[in-house]
């Protein structure tokens, strides 16, 4: 008997225009010309692109001359040789964007019209010994979505085009206010032969921890297809070693239980190390031989969601326990890292998840506009100790609920959780992001409200809870993002369950100064706009269109209000109210990217130091807008999506240290905050010193503090008043009087003060930087070919240099721009290896 095999059908496709009317057999007689070489996985648009049948549609405008692409109908086209048959024969289409019919050998196989849903299809009696054609029609997908809305109705909803809920299709896809107008058609995910005489099916495993006594009891499940006498689970270590196995004889549906002693705990990144396990699954016959093997990566933890009173305050807490730690959750949001999907590697998933873990963060939010990500995504967030809130994919819009509509959801509600419940990232599932808001605003939810007046409710608060209590019981449902338990609140409420913090940069457009005042027990959303690197942004920007104002810049800010895109106005305010910035697009980029960088530095370091001791978690999470871009645009994205990290990134990296520090001045005072986010308390030194902007030092005091582990200390310390304006730097020392952590505070708005006085020195040591400076510098930023420095969009004040150390050789050639200095190219090693900026 033949085991089990998989083969990818992936090399040899074909893609043609699909005109109206033509089906099977006859598009199979399209002329040889009309047909160009196709990547599966893969999208029209890809394969248009790569023929050069289509401009980038990335450059400029032209995502407004690609658009015929979508009005299209497309056929992807395979002929393979079966050779010899197995006694079960399956394909496996993995992903289908999205109103799809298949068609082998002149014979309609199946029609899916949900992306997310994979398809499975027995084909042993279809299949021919010799050569057979397989066709993959795709209709153009906001026709079809147009034609469904026509029966259901038009519906509200932000971004995109109405049609959009309801289908069930990547929703940013049809524009979102980061993102350009893709709508895109395809095999995006694998299409594979599946055969042999047996499979094993739905391979799941339920763990119980006691981390005290570090045990664990695995309740493995699984169910098999085709005959076998008997499975075997086993148990493998992260080293490889057996440490528990268990054999059954077979059935339909088998379990078992697995128990383990000295289990090695998984701990989110910041408390502990990563251990993986491996879960195998064998099935064979009578005489011992394989017929069928699966295995599941897992991680053994406890996770919990604490809702506990905090001390003097309403409202309950909001925030992760796991293993018995709790943590505060800092992290981002996910967004799909491309249009195109097919582009997204698993490489590529592993740098942008390595980006955030190097950012010190410990949970990324899987958004719901978007996709249920490749398994790489998942897989690097398992190894590097990334928890993830994944949303179900209802984004912004006021959902249908009707009997096909709601079978659909709970296909791909059944698939996405079966596929990623092993994943010992998964922390919580979530039912949509900001529906519930959009039906507060036209009133269908809200104090009051009969809950019936906003119909998908069924699926957030029934068909989707359900789905998770049958297949995942162990782990959190959350009914939406931002959601408030209870008919009488709204998800605004500040004191319960999660919030979207919105009043910086839409809503009210309050000063990011103000971040503190806009507090929440979770905040899974904030964020403030910038350009992407300069490089990138010339990339895509046509030679005369290279300056702040032009057409195409604005072109590459999508977002918008009800009164149509205005990112570039609120940019601007924002702009306006802190700097003066130049008329270079150069200078623009910093500006932008400089006020950006300040806001999270805010926003992190007001909403971690309420993160304070047990029982006075008051904010317990703040997962920024967002972590990437899709496309080279201005954006709230901590990394552009050439992969280049803006200065904001740093600036998250730094508040979000294990061990962190933030200061603040005050009329008469600073204010001064500790945060430890590890497991140990700790002692340290702070040293607060002030100066003016001539570098005189006006100022200096030392004081030991204590601080718990997972918790903020605040302390508030007299100052003279001075009459000038004043920088005030804040660090934490060890007990040898090394730097732990370090923030500056500035008397702002700092557009009033001129800077570029300061001499900056930059030398040479080793793979380090030392930068020394004579007068304060704000917004140190430095660029250059291979150039990933430890710290960078530094502040620097008089004093010992800095040491920025380097992990590989120092490039040769070094950008450097601050606040009111231009940008300046300098050689590295010219004069020895030291440097002035004047």
């Amino acid at each position: 008997m033949k085991s089990q095999r998989l083969t990818d059908l992936h090399e040899g496709w074909l893609l043609a225009e699909a005109p109206a009317g033509l089906d099977g057999a006859a598009l199979t007689a399209l002329p040889g010309d009309a047909w160009l070489p196709a990547t599966v996985p893969g999208t029209a648009h890809g394969a248009l692109l790569a023929a050069g049948r289509i401009p980038d549609p990335f450059y400029g405008r032209n995502e407004l001359d690609v658009r015929w692409v979508a009005e299209r109908r497309w056929v992807w086209r395979l002929g393979f040789d079966a050779g010899e048959l197995a006694a079960r024969e399956e394909l496996v289409f993995e992903g289908l964007d999205t109103y799809c019919t298949v068609w082998l050998n002149g014979e309609r196989l199946l029609q899916s019209d949900n992306m997310f849903v994979p398809q499975r299809v027995d084909v042993r009696s279809r299949l021919k010994p010799g050569r057979n054609e397989l066709l993959l029609v795709f209709e153009p997908a906001l026709a079809e979505a147009r034609k469904v809305e026509a029966v259901h109705g038009k519906r509200a909803l932000w971004n995109g085009d109405s049609a959009r809920l309801h289908v069930r299709k990547a929703q940013y896809h049809f524009g979102w206010d980061w993102g350009p107008e893709l709508v895109t058609c395809g095999p995006w995910r694998a299409v594979r032969r599946d055969g042999g005489s047996a499979r094993i099916e739905d391979l799941h495993c339920r763990s119980e921890v006691d981390v005290a006594r570090r045990t664990a009891t695995l309740r493995v499940a699984a169910r098999l297809v085709g005959a076998g006498a008997g499975c075997t689970f086993e148990l493998l270590d992260p080293e490889g070693r057996c440490v528990a196995s268990r054999s059954v004889p077979a059935s339909a549906d088998v379990t078992a239980t697995l128990s383990l002693t000295d289990a090695q705990l998984w701990w989110p990144r910041g408390l502990g190390e990563q251990p993986l396990y491996t879960l195998v699954a064998r099935l064979q016959d009578d005489d011992g031989q394989l017929l069928a093997e699966d295995q599941r990566r897992i991680g053994l933890r406890d996770l919990r969601l604490v809702q506990e009173p905090v001390d003097g305050e309403a409202g309950l807490s909001f925030h992760f326990r796991v293993n018995g730690q709790d943590l505060f959750a800092g992290g981002a949001n996910w967004i799909p890292d491309d249009n195109l999907l097919e582009r997204i590697t698993p490489a590529r998933y592993r740098e942008r998840v390595a980006q955030a873990a190097a950012a010190n963060m410990n949970m990324l939010r899987v958004w719901g506009g978007g996709i249920y990500e490749h398994e790489a995504f998942y897989e690097a967030c398992d190894e590097m100790g990334l928890l993830v809130w994944q949303d179900f994919m209802f984004a912004c819009g006021i959902y249908p609920a009707n009997a096909a509509f709601q079978a659909s959801v709970r296909a791909e509600a059944e698939a996405a959780v079966k596929r990623l419940r092993h994943h010992a990232c998964m922390a919580l599932w979530c039912g949509n992001n900001e529906d519930y808001m959009i039906a507060e605003s036209q009133g269908l939810a809200g104090p009051g409200i009969p809950a019936e007046r906003f119909e998908a409710r069924a699926i957030y608060e029934g068909l989707l809870p359900e789905v998770c209590a049958a297949l995942d019981p162990d782990r959190i449902y959350w009914p939406g993002s931002p959601f408030t338990p209870g008919d009488d609140v709204k998800s605004s409420d500040a004191t319960v369950g999660d919030r979207h913090s919105w009043e910086v940069w839409h809503q009210q457009m309050l000063p990011y100064q103000h971040y503190g005042e806009v507090q929440a027990r979770f905040v899974s959303e904030f964020g403030m706009q910038s350009n992407p690197s300069l490089a990138l942004f010339e990339s895509v920007l046509p030679e005369g269109e290279r300056f702040p104002e032009s057409r195409t810049v604005q072109w590459h800010n999508k977002a918008g209000s009800a009164a149509g895109p205005d990112g570039h106005r609120r940019l601007a305010v924002y702009l306006a109210d802190n700097l003066r910035v130049g008329a270079t697009l150069a200078e623009h980029v910093y500006a932008t990217q400089f006020v950006q960088a300040e806001a999270m530095r805010v926003a992190y370091q007001d909403f971690r130091r309420r993160w304070q001791k047990p029982g006075a978690r008051a904010v317990s999470g703040a997962l920024v807008w967002q972590l990437n871009d899709c496309w080279p645009v201005t954006s709230w994205a901590l990394i552009d999506s050439s992969g280049t990290v803006k200065p904001a990134w740093h600036a998250v990296r730094r508040a979000l240290s294990p061990l962190a520090v933030a200061v603040r001045l005050e009329p008469g005072q600073t204010r001064l905050a500790v945060m430890n986010g590890s497991a140990t308390a700790c002692a340290v030194t702070l040293q607060l010193r002030v100066f003016a902007m001539d570098g005189r030092q006006l100022a200096s005091t030392q004081a030991a503090q204590d601080v718990p582990a997972a918790s903020c200390v605040e302390i508030t310390q007299s100052l003279p008043g001075f009459a000038e304006p004043v920088v005030a730097e804040l660090c934490a020392l060890d007990a040898d009087g090394r730097e732990l952590a370090r923030d500056c505070a500035w008397t702002e708005p700092f557009k009033f003060y001129r800077l570029g006085d300061a001499r900056i020195d930059i030398a040479v040591d080793g793979q380090a930087l030392l930068l020394a400076t004579d007068r304060p510098v704000k917004g140190l930023w430095l660029a250059g070919n291979g150039l990933a420095p430890a710290d960078n969009f530094i502040d620097l004040v008089p004093g010992a240099p800095r040491r920025i150390g380097h992990e590989i050789a120092l490039p040769e050639v070094l950008s450097v721009v601050a606040l009111d200095h231009a940008v300046r190219q300098i050689n590295l090693f010219d004069r020895g290896g030291a440097t002035q900026v004047e």
